[in-house]
This record gives C-alpha cells, sequence and structure tokens, in this order.
C-alpha cells in the first residue's frame, strides 16, 4: 500500500517565493516566471522569466512595463533570505525574502 510521507515545513531553498527591495517592491519567483509589484497597489512593475545556473546563481530576463525596456539581471544567492542582483547596466540591489 502506498502511504504518503508527511509534510515537514522547512526554510524555503534557492530563490522560489516574494522577496522585496529596499523601496518595497516585490518580486516574485515562481516555476520560472518573474514578477515585480508595487506593495500599495499591487500593480505590475515588470515581468519576464529566470533560469538557475546553480542553486546559488539566477539570471532574469525581464520587461519593465514603465519604460518599455528589456533587461537582465544576475543575481547571486548569499544567504537564504538575501539575494545579491546586479543589472545589465550595472546597477546593483539587494532582496531580501519576505517572511
Amino acid at each position: 500500500t502506498y502511504s504518503p510521507r508527511p509534510i515537514q515545513m522547512q526554510p524555503q531553498a534557492g530563490i522560489e517565493g516574494q522577496w522585496t527591495d529596499p523601496n518595497g517592491i516585490i518580486s516574485s519567483f515562481s516555476n520560472g516566471r518573474f514578477e515585480t509589484r508595487t506593495t500599495d497597489t499591487n500593480s505590475l512593475l515588470a515581468e519576464g522569466t529566470y533560469t538557475q545556473g546553480s542553486p546559488q546563481v539566477v539570471e532574469i530576463q525581464l520587461t519593465s512595463l514603465l519604460r518599455q525596456t528589456q533587461s537582465r539581471v544576475n543575481c547571486a544567492l548569499a544567504s537564504q533570505s538575501q539575494l545579491n542582483c546586479t543589472s545589465s547596466t550595472g546597477a546593483q540591489f539587494t532582496l531580501v525574502r519576505r517572511v
């Protein structure tokens, strides 16, 4: 007979889930899809896709809906709760996992 194993709640590994930046913008990673939204109105600011080169490195291809521009962002998982990112234009920013 098949008996399912109990699901244990563990800290999320990798980058799946929601992250915030210092401006309060929420970035979400889910099944290869990336989105950023405002916290106040939940307006979509940018969307795109992401791929993980390794458990610690992710590359995001995104389109800004405000500027109608496409860009690439590389992020490194510094810890379970911090992503250090650099855009193709050289801008650096940090995302912190939402609890």
